[in-house]
Order: C-alpha cells, then structure tokens, then sequence
C-alpha cells in the first residue's frame, strides 16, 4: 500500500495498522522500566563498575534522545516503513544480544545498539500514522491510542518485570521485545503505506548528520549529567559545545536545498508553540513523577516494589487522561481542554506544596495523580498540533522532534526538579537537624537524604531518629516546593495555550458525530 492509496477516512486496515504501530512502543516503554528491577540480578553475575552499571541504565535513553532527529530526517527520504522495518530488525537483533551478553561492556554495547534502533521506531511510527489517518479527528484519536499504549508500558513494566525475573534469569526481560518486533516484520509490508519524501530530496548530506549527532548527544548528555549529579564544570563545558554545534547545525540548514531538518518550522507559530507546550507539560510531569518514588522511599520508609505499586494508579491515571483527551478536544476545542486542564494540574500541584512527612498516602498520590492527568492533554495535544501542522512529507522530521522535545523535557523536568530538591534540602537540614551531633556528621548528612539516613541508623537512640526526621522533613520541604515550581509552569501552560492554540467554536451535536466517525472502521478489542 502507498501513501496515494490511502483513503481520506481510515478504516480497517489503518486501524490494524495502528495496533502494529503501537507494539514497538510498548516495548520501548518496557525497557524503560523493566532493567531497574533486573539490575541488581545482572550485577551479581556481570560484576560491573560503579560506572559501568550507570552506563547500562543511561546510555539506551541516552542514545535515544540524541539520534531522533538524525533517524526522523532519515525516514523522510528513504521511507518512514522501511526505517522502521530496518530498527525493528535492528532491535531484535540487539535485544539476544543484550540478554545472553557474557560481560557488562557487550551489555553495554548491546544497550546502546538498543538505543539507536529505538530512535528509528519513535519518529516513523508517528510518521506513519501522520499518513495513516488524514482526517484530523482520526488522526488526534491514534495520537492518542499511540500515547496511551506507552504510559501503559510504563505503569505495567514493573509489574512485568517482576513476573519475567520471578521465573527466568535476568536476560528474559530483553527478550520481552523479539516477539512483538517479529510480528512487526511479518505484518507490516501488507498493513503499512510507505511514505518518503519526493525523489528529488533524497540525498542525505552527511555533515547536517554529523552536526545533528554532535548537536543532540551533547546537550542530552550534559542534561542528564546535572539531572543526576548536579550542575558541574564538565557538566557545563559539554553542553556549550552542543549549543555551538547546534548553531552550525541551524545555519547549515537554512543554507541547504534539501535540509536534514527544515529548522524554518519554527517560524510557524502552531509548530513552535505546540513543541513549547509539550516541553512544559512533560517538564512538569515529570519532575513530580520522578521526586514521588523518593518521597514514598525515603520519606514513608516503603520498599521499591511497595512504590511501584502504589504508582500503579498514577499511571493508569494517565493512560485514562489520554484516551478521554480526543473527546473533550472535540467537544469543547483544543485550547479550552488544554487551559482547564493545565489549571487542574496547577492546583494539584499546590496542594503538594502542603504535603508533609505524615500526610495520608491516598492523599498524596492524589495530588500527583490529578497533576498527571492535568498535564497529560499537553502531550496529546501538543504531538497532534506539530504533525498536523506541516506538510505530510515532513511529517517524520516533525515527528522527531516532538519525541526530541519530550526527551528534553523529561530530562530538564529531573534537573530541574533534582536541583531545587537539592537546595532546599541542603538550607533546611541545618535548621532542623538536633543538636549534639559528632563533628562532620551534619556536613555527610547534606550530601542527601540517603546518606542521612544511613548515617542516623549508626547513631544512638533518640539522636539518630531525630537526625532522621530532620533529613525527611527536609526532603519532603524540597518536595513542596518542587510542586509549587510545577503550579507556576502549568501557568505558563495556560498562557501558551490561550496564546498559540487557535480558537475553536465545536457545536455539541457536531462533535457527538465525530466521536462516532473518529473511530469508524476501529475492529472491536
């Protein structure tokens, strides 16, 4: 099937091209969270290095973030079917090698194999269902069908990965992907259009290449190097040298005929908008998302699968959150549902700025349930707006870089988030810790709340517990206002929306057609 066979309604087969498009992001979503639980089985056998085991937690996301432009200006020339069969394959490939890998340094190789071909699914499945589905209630309806898949990846991982490594040894969970990308292989010729830009723009020019790699991997890196460990020189230095390249990038496209990425996209003002709202949105989320497993750990003393658990509803929150989105959109148009929900999400928000060491569980999750549901539209929104906005032979390039800038903001959301946790805390415990303590001991205990934690464990009786409290009341005063900063970003969310989004007056009776017609031809589940 060609892009010029599709019909101007999906039916059938684009809706079981759908379900085949949503497979590899299901299992891209698994391996998110899946190699937390098996890390400590594979470094009781591996033995890595202390850096060796960070490397094969970070460099599979790492690698992800920088290649998505590269692959989605890849997919635009040589056909977004064929750069997808090609990663599928790809990452097969990579994940036996990944679950048989004898040593960490070919698990490490493995992993970044997995990364690199996990960039060619992102940007060509979102591509393809840009061709797929032309009518645009259809379209924001498999948007949101592709979105809701992933952060059902993200609240079942866990519970997967317990269950692989409950019955098999810890290479199992890599092989969770090789069924779902054999499938893909075998059905997608027939279910999937192939779609490429005309045959004029083929030619891939292998300096934007270069550039973009040396634009993307250094920002990504040195993002997440202050997400984890705080902003330092090396930190710093590496993302100036992004930065430089990102502007050599920019002016090698604005001079070239056939651009790997048509950088004047952002001179529209939906495009530009809809990747700033995104970027918000996720910033938010998942900055939230990221200090509550701390705080239920470290704070409420729960275990790791115990946090998990409990963050089970939060996700389903979000799978819920994206699927009504498409609904309300056409009920009461795209910038209302947007601004309400920002402004749902910004009270929950506040209402973690009350939150304290002894606040009910419900209640708290609450609070971050309802934030993840009030930031959700972002996503699903924001994603529709910046495909729906550009030619259908841009679509891929479009695709990555709306994946780009939820890499981003999911990394910015942690340093940020992590660096204002960090401050707060390390001003608080002084204030709150006991008196009496042995010399250096407070100075140990401002490295973090763990570390205070281990350190009250050692000490006697009442002084320990109380150094404890004081670290648990520090972090959980960081927390607060962690939420407070997300309240003033889904603000500016609010701003955006009523700014870029255009105006949109949906007649009630209208949209209960489109919500029949949006998913005309879907097969029953």
């Amino acid at each position: 099937m060609t892009a010029q066979e599709i019909p101007a309604k999906a039916g059938r087969r684009e809706w079981l091209g759908l379900g085949l498009l949503a497979a590899p992001l299901l299992v891209l979503a698994l391996d998110v969270s899946v190699l937390f639980l098996a890390t400590p089985h594979l470094s009781a056998e591996l033995r890595p290095s202390a850096t060796q085991q960070l490397w094969i937690l970070d460099i599979y996301g790492f690698l992800i973030a920088g290649f998505l432009i590269t692959m989605g200006g890849i997919g635009d020339r040589i056909g977004r079917r064929r750069l997808l069969l090609l990663g599928g394959a790809a990452f097969a490939v990579a994940s036996v090698i990944a679950a048989y890998a004898p040593s960490a340094e070919l698990l490490i190789a493995a992993r970044a194999l997995l990364g690199v071909a996990g960039a060619t699914l992102m940007p060509s499945t979102l591509g393809l269902i840009s061709t797929m589905f032309r009518d645009p209630h259809q379209r924001t309806f498999a948007i949101a069908i592709w979105m809701t898949v992933f952060s059902a990846g993200v609240a079942i991982g866990p519970v997967v990965g317990g269950v692989v490594l409950e019955f098999f040894w810890w290479g199992a969970v890599f092989l969770i992907g090789v069924p779902v990308m054999l499938v893909l292989l075998v059905f997608g010729p027939a279910l999937l259009p192939e779609h490429r830009q005309a045959d004029g723009a083929k030619r891939i020019d292998p300096l934007s290449v270069g550039l973009s790699l040396a634009t993307m991997l250094p920002v990504a890196y040195g993002v997440k190097e202050m997400a984890a460990r705080g902003v330092s020189v090396d930190a710093v230095l590496v993302l100036v040298a992004g930065i430089v390249a990102g502007v050599l990038f920019v002016r090698r496209q604005l001079r070239s005929p056939d651009p790997l990425l048509d950088v004047r996209l952002f001179t529209r003002r939906a495009f530009a908008g809809a990747v700033a709202l995104m970027m918000l949105g996720t910033l938010t989320v998942n900055g939230i998302y990221y200090l509550t497993p701390q705080y239920l750990q470290l704070v409420r003393d729960i275990s790791p699968l115990g946090a998990g658990l409990w963050l089970v509803p939060v996700a389903l929150v979000s799978v819920v959150a994206s699927l009504l989105t498409p609904r309300f959109a056409r009920r009461y148009g795209r910038r209302a549902v947007l601004a309400c929900a920002a402004l749902i999400a910004a009270g929950a928000c506040v209402g973690i700025l009350f939150i304290g060491t002894g606040t009910a569980l419900p209640l708290v999750l609450a609070c971050v349930a309802l934030a993840t549901f009030g930031a959700t539209p972002t996503g699903v929104i924001g994603t529709d707006l910046v495909v729906g906005s550009v030619p259908p032979e841009r679509a891929g390039s479009a695709a990555a870089v709306s994946e780009t800038a939820g890499e981003l903001g999911v990394a910015l959301g942690i340093a940020t988030t992590g660096s204002l946790l960090a401050a707060t805390y390390r001003s608080r415990l002084p204030e709150a810790a006991p008196d009496g303590l042995p010399d250096g001991v407070l100075d140990n205990a401002r490295e973090g709340v763990a570390s205070a934690l281990d350190i009250a464990a050692g000490l006697p009786g009442e002084l320990g517990a109380a150094l404890a409290e004081a670290a648990r009341s520090a972090f959980t005063a960081g927390f607060a206002l962690a939420g407070a900063f997300g309240a003033v970003l889904l603000l500016g969310v609010v701003v955006l929306a009523r700014t870029v989004v255009p105006a949109e007056t949906p007649d009630p009776e209208e949209a209960e057609a489109q919500d029949d017609s949006a998913t005309a031809g879907v097969p029953p589940a």
